[in-house]
């Protein structure tokens, strides 16, 4: 885990406010949240979390979505079906607002369309955000403005990997 002191995770959190406050969400905990997963998902493995039975990986969407099941699928339970589904919205946000040229490959696989991205990103949060008791309460709120607002936060990632890339050519 990279502290919360590192420069990466501080820069990841000024550019997504500054994006997001030019587009209007002035959120501390959602845009908090949105520069922790830039964060987290800066490490491959944290990307690519969700493994099968077998161990492996899981990179598709929608077996990432059957992962979660916890009576047909690989949660083991109602907390771990709660963890893969704020994953996989996650997981849509960062890959539609930060590559959402990737999704134009996957589709020629025969993968997941950006829309199929964003309705399972929303209904994801969404799930997560139903898990509203005890622990889980003070956090419900922010992962249900996640779902409404998804589209939004993807546009304002979009804007933060045009910022990241200006940043970087400046660098040079």
């Amino acid at each position: 885990m990279i502290s919360d002191r590192h420069p990466l995770r501080q820069l990841f959190q000024e550019v997504v406010a500054g994006c997001y406050a030019s587009d209007g969400i002035q959120d501390p905990d959602l845009t908090g949240y949105v520069g922790n997963l830039l964060t987290e998902f800066a490490a491959a493995d944290k990307l690519y979390r969700i493994r099968d039975r077998a161990g492996k990986p899981v990179k598709e969407i929608q077996d990432m979505v059957a992962a979660a099941d916890p009576v047909f699928g690989a949660a083991a339970s109602f907390d771990e079906e709660r963890e893969v589904r704020r994953h996989i919205g996650d997981y849509a946000l960062f890959a539609t607002g930060m590559y959402p040229e990737s999704l134009q490959l996957w589709r020629h696989s025969g993968e997941s369309s950006l829309l199929d991205m964003v309705r399972t990103g929303k209904e994801s949060y969404y799930i997560v955000s139903q898990f509203d008791l005890f622990e889980y309460q003070k956090d419900a709120p922010l992962f249900a403005r996640l779902s409404r607002q998804f589209e939004l936060c993807m546009h304002g990632l979009t804007r933060v990997r045009e910022e990241l890339e200006r940043i970087g050519k400046l660098a040079q």
